[in-house]
């Protein structure tokens, strides 16, 4: 059985719903009145009787929540439950049921596809009455010329990973099994031991902001990004406290920092001697492994696998990007604009908390203002829409579908990665599948034009 979806990019919230609502509701009277820069003004007038059925299941919701007398929940009549709360709050209870239902009934109907959330504005509502309230939505901005995506194409790589790939990576692998055994009293940092320090930097006299640091660890094996700050460790004793100055290199991140001369105040806190593992069939079999040659062939697999991921990756950015960059759009509302830069922001910031700091304090470390991080997005967000709204078109025009059978697979498939029953259970409601019908689509696009475009 093919389904025809409802479309949306992934950065919009498109208004949730269930086709049993749409069924049951009355012709209420809709008007449509396009305005300037793709909005769209709905205008809903809900006559009393069409609002019966919304009222009388809003009734017997309040019912079944609440504690009236001489009857059991869900028990009490519409009369009855109006006595008790008023009409009123029949009408505030069953309004957000009347809304979302006709909502979606338009835009099926008058076939608009949003962006963004609809700006509800409820004009008349009292007992007894005609119900009016207005949507205010932006339309999806419209694909003037598709790219002739069958004639372009990408160059596709062969991934490849090298002797020194693998060897980073057991460096890697050693550094992580390697053991930190505390020094005994009296000892000396020497460059391959761990060092921990407090730390704080100042220039003519005035710290630094971000410049202190109660329990900084310096690796003195490692490369450091202030050149000679590790070598000024050597020597010193748990307690011993230096001063010393240091130049920033030229090219460092930090512009304020760039080239200048900085004064450390350091003691050192605690010593660690470093003992790594021998790399060799022993190591190898402590982690479940044959030999040392089966965990280098492991690593260089793993490597391999990692590098085939990316290169796809790379394809298919590059793929829609050009799709994108040829096609021709409608004007992209400031709406959808602003609202896939704040997902942008989201997505940093999960990353940045991520990594254990602080978001606030990383956009100090930038030197720029939530307002510059937000422009500095905006190129790369109007792509990301570009892009979706072409992958989009190009699922139209290629008369691409996805199935219930092949939505039903994609659900389970995801439903079986959780164990607890309720998130189970909310992998299947309609806003769930709607996202996932589109995810399957999108997946659909991306190996079409794959197929056509990759030359290796």
């Amino acid at each position: 059985m093919k389904r025809t979806p409802l479309h949306n990019i992934d950065a919009i919230l498109f208004i949730r719903y269930t086709f049993a609502e749409i069924q049951t509701i009355f012709m209420p009277n809709i008007t449509v009145e396009e305005q300037e820069k793709g909005l769209v003004k709905i205008t809903f007038t809900v006559s009393v009787e069409e609002q019966t059925p919304f009222l009388e299941a809003a009734a017997e919701h309040i019912s079944e929540h609440s504690t009236i007398p001489g009857f059991r929940p869900g028990k009490a009549g519409y009369e009855i439950v109006k006595q008790r709360v008023g009409e009123t709050k029949i009408m505030e209870e069953a309004l957000e049921k009347i809304v979302r239902s006709l909502f979606v009934k338009a835009l099926l109907d008058n076939e608009i596809d949003t962006v963004g959330s609809p700006k509800i504005d409820v004009e008349k509502m009292a007992p007894g009455n005609e119900l009016v309230f207005t949507a205010e939505v932006t339309r999806m901005p419209a694909v003037k010329e598709l790219a002739d995506f069958k004639s372009l194409s990408v160059q596709g790589k062969v991934p490849e990973v090298a002797d020194h790939d693998v060897e980073l990576a057991l460096k890697d692998l050693t550094r992580m099994q390697t053991k930190e055994v505390r020094a005994a009293s009296g000892s000396i940092v020497s460059a391959t031991d761990k060092a921990v320090v407090s730390m704080d930097m100042k220039k003519d006299g005035v710290p630094i902001e971000g410049g202190q640091s109660p329990n900084h660890a310096v690796y003195l094996a490692e490369e450091y990004y202030i050149p000679g700050f590790k070598e000024q460790l050597i020597g010193l004793k748990e307690g011993d406290a230096k001063t010393f100055t240091l130049a920033f290199p030229a090219d460092h991140a930090q512009a304020f920092l760039a080239g200048q001369d900085i004064d450390f105040e350091v003691v050192l806190k605690e010593l660690f001697h470093l003992e790594p593992p021998q790399m060799d069939d022993s190591f190898a079999q402590s982690l479940g492994l044959k030999d040392f040659a089966m965990m280098r062939d492991l690593i260089h697999k793993n490597l391999l696998d990692e590098k085939i991921r990316e290169e796809q990756m790379r394809q298919e950015k590059e793929a829609l990007e050009l799709i994108a960059n040829k096609t021709q759009f409608e004007n992209i509302p400031d709406l959808l604009l602003n609202e896939e830069i704040e997902k942008m922001l989201r997505e940093l910031k999960g990353r940045v908390e991520e990594q254990g700091m602080d978001f606030e304090k990383y956009i100090q470390s930038l030197e720029k203002t939530l307002v510059q991080v937000k422009l500095d997005f905006t190129p790369q967000a109007l792509m990301r829409i570009k892009v979706a709204i072409a992958m989009r078109e190009i699922a139209k025009r290629e008369n691409l579908t996805v199935s219930d059978e092949e939505l039903d697979k994609e659900l389970d498939d995801v439903a079986a990665r959780y164990e607890d029953a309720e998130d189970k259970k909310r992998i299947y409601t309609p806003e769930y599948r709607q996202y996932f019908e589109q995810v399957v689509l999108n997946r659909k696009v991306i190996e079409l034009v794959k197929n056509v475009m990759v030359k290796m």
